[in-house]
């Protein structure tokens, strides 16, 4: 059962981001910006470094996918994406050290990193049409604010659950 608590928080942030969009008032600043949740990749990131990478690359995977399949019109792009960008914050996060402060940090900077691939692809296949800088005062600032306040609240019980996650893992 302890195996399970990782992929069911997994699988609860995937539908807990659509959720969020579709609860979460679009005219609360008149319509003028696009707030992204990226509960999921956060708390893929979390389990990478605490838990285990191998899982996380994998889960990366297959919720890239799914996600994909569920909210996108083209499969591919967040199957590339998530991968991509859990294994790039791991190479960073070799560098530096893997302290919660450090780790949430690490986390926005590849949400950010994230969200500026998505539009670019976006523009390459012409799905998008925005500027850059209409891109950033509409999406990416107000993307980094609503999960900076999702890192706050939720980054030390992520932390406990991957570690532990890790320790059964490692017990089995």
């Amino acid at each position: 059962m302890k195996r399970l608590i990782i992929p069911l928080l997994l699988l609860f942030l995937f539908v807990f981001e659509g959720l969020f969009t579709q609860l979460f008032p679009a005219d609360l600043f008149n319509g003028h910006f696009i707030f992204v949740p990226r509960f999921l990749i956060i708390a893929l990131f979390f389990l990478s470094i605490y838990g285990d990478s191998k899982h996380g690359i994998l889960y990366g995977f297959l919720f890239g996918l799914l996600f994909d399949i569920v909210y996108t019109e083209i499969i591919g792009i967040y199957l590339f994406l998530f991968p991509l960008v859990i294994t790039i914050f791991l190479n960073v996060m070799k560098i530096i050290q893997t302290n919660i402060i450090l780790v949430s940090f690490a986390s926005i900077l590849c949400i950010a990193l994230l969200e500026m691939s998505v539009y670019v692809l976006n523009l390459l296949i012409h799905i998008t049409n925005i500027s850059f800088s209409a891109f950033l005062d509409m999406r990416l600032i107000p993307t980094l604010i609503l999960n900076v306040i999702f890192v706050l609240l939720t980054a030390y019980p992520i932390k406990r659950q991957s570690e532990k996650y890790a320790e059964t893992l490692r017990n089995d």
